[in-house]
This record gives C-alpha cells, structure tokens and sequence, in this order.
C-alpha cells in the first residue's frame, strides 16, 4: 500500500523531529545546525522507520532523504566490532557518498559512533585503517564496497540497516548486479530503507528482492517542475561565458551554474567573485 500527503499540508503541520521519535540529543543537534522542521519525506517515513519496517520513500533529490534515513540509523545503532559495521549506505557515486557522510557523521558523533565513505575517489588504505578501528555506519558506492570484500577488510555480517539512496541512479548506471552481490553477503534478520524518485521497474525488482512488506510513502509534488521552468540556450565565446554567467545570476536572487568538473567549479567560482558576483563553489572536494 502507499500513502500520498501534500507537502504544503505537511510543511504547515506542527510536526517536529520529537513528535516523530527522534531522541534529544539528536534533535539538539539538528537545532545547532539550523535544521529545525522536518522535510515531507522525514515526516512520512521517519517514524516507520524507527519501528523497524522496511520503508520505500519516493522522493526527489534534494527533498530531505538523507536524514530521512539516517536518523532512525542513528538512534537505533550499538557500537560496531573491527571490520563489521552495523549500518550500510548503498549510495550511486562518490560525491554522494561524500554528501551522505558530511550529513551523518556530526549525528553519529553524538553517540560516539564513526562514519566513513567508502568509495573508488578514496586511498583504499585509509579505508581499511578505519575499518580495522571500527565503524558503525558505512556509506559506499558499490564497486568500492565489493572490492573490500573480497580483500576481507569488511563482513557485511553485522549489518542491521540497509539504506539504498538514489535507487534509480543506481539502476541508471548499471549498479544493480553489484548491489545483488552486496544484499547476498547481509544477513537475512535486517532493515533496508530504500529512496528512489521512482519506484517501479529494475528498483521495483529490488523492492520485490530484498525489503520485507515495505511501507510505500510518496512526498513528490503534485506538479512536474518542468512545468515551471524555461529552458534557453546562449551561444557565446568561450571568454564571455562568466560576464554572461555574472548577468544571467544578476537578474535572480539565487542561481545554480553547473560545470563539467571540480576544477572548473573552483574556477568559474573565483572569476565570479573577481567581477562583484557573490558565488560560492559546492562539489565533493570541499569540506
């Protein structure tokens, strides 16, 4: 079964993380970082989560996920042995992992708990030291992950929540045989919360595979965002790109530019800032 709420009644709704089950120190957390009402997915899927039930969120990116997920991670974890974590984060690419990992390793701090992102961007031997430490909750792109198994520097044996964000990126890039091979190594008696902004097709076939009579929520917009948007294209010389840049951002109060690669977001950012524009770089390099 699946449950649609429309997320202007949501967002007015007086819901807060303690009404949903979120513990103080958690919430006190969220409060210093500024984060204080939860998003229409975390009200949808937080407080089954917390109750141990397998969760299916459709939402966008961008809509709140990580914490829709990684809350009830956090608060239901114990302290992890060396190489086996007890929380596992199936994420599609490395900047994701990144993100993931900036999100949950101030929350899992509070607790004492430890966080790595493990991915093909990231020296293998820093991995392996912090695996061999101990860490309760691993957030990994599939490859990666795989590649640590079969050193034998990660058992999957312990795990106790499954978090699969970005199931139809996953599906999209050809994860899906690797995250079969990941599901077969975790041990039956688990939780999997899966995000995905669709959930029928080869995500369904996950759905079906490896999550135990999930609740379905769905915080999608009624509308489309195509819907409101304008779609132009500029042509002009490569040396006037920012100048254009600079004038496309001075008539909106926000703008996002994207760039084909992290130097070039640096760049682009830096030759904003020389000409008066306030811009600020965001990729998964920065801390």
């Amino acid at each position: 079964m699946g449950l649609y709420l429309d997320p202007k009644y949501l967002m007015t709704n007086t819901a807060t993380f303690e009404k949903l089950g979120i513990e103080a120190d958690l919430v006190s957390t969220l409060t210093t970082q500024g984060i204080e009402s939860p998003f229409p997915i975390q009200l949808l899927t937080i407080p089954d989560a917390l109750d141990g039930k397998d969760v299916c969120g459709k939402a966008k990116t961008g809509s709140g996920k990580t914490l829709a997920f990684g809350l009830p991670i956090v608060q239901q974890l114990e302290q992890a042995e060396p190489k086996k974590p007890l929380a596992l984060v199936l994420v599609p690419t490395r900047e994701l992992a990144q993100q993931v990992t900036t999100v949950l390793e101030d929350l899992a701090a509070v607790r004492d708990f430890k966080t790595i992102a493990v991915d093909g961007g990231s020296p293998m031997g820093v991995q392996t030291k912090a695996l061999r430490r101990g860490v309760e909750i691993v957030i990994a792109t599939p490859g990666r992950l795989i590649d640590l198994m079969e050193r034998k520097e990660i058992s999957l044996t312990d795990v106790r929540i499954v978090a699969i964000d970005e199931a139809d990126q996953m599906a999209d890039m050809g994860f899906l045989p690797q995250v079969r091979r990941i599901m077969s190594e975790v041990s039956a008696d688990h939780q999997t919360l899966l995000f995905s902004a669709t959930l029928d097709g080869q995500v369904g076939s996950l759905v079906s595979a490896y999550m135990d009579m999930p609740v379905r929520h769905d915080a999608e917009h009624g509308e489309e965002t195509v819907d409101m948007m304008e779609h132009r294209f500029l042509k002009v010389h490569h040396m006037d790109k920012v100048k254009m840049a600079a004038a496309i951002a001075a008539s909106a109060s926000r703008t996002l530019l994207f760039t084909r690669t992290k130097a070039e977001c640096d760049r682009v950012a830096g030759k904003l800032q020389d000409i008066g524009v306030e811009a600020r770089a965001i990729h998964g390099d920065l801390h």
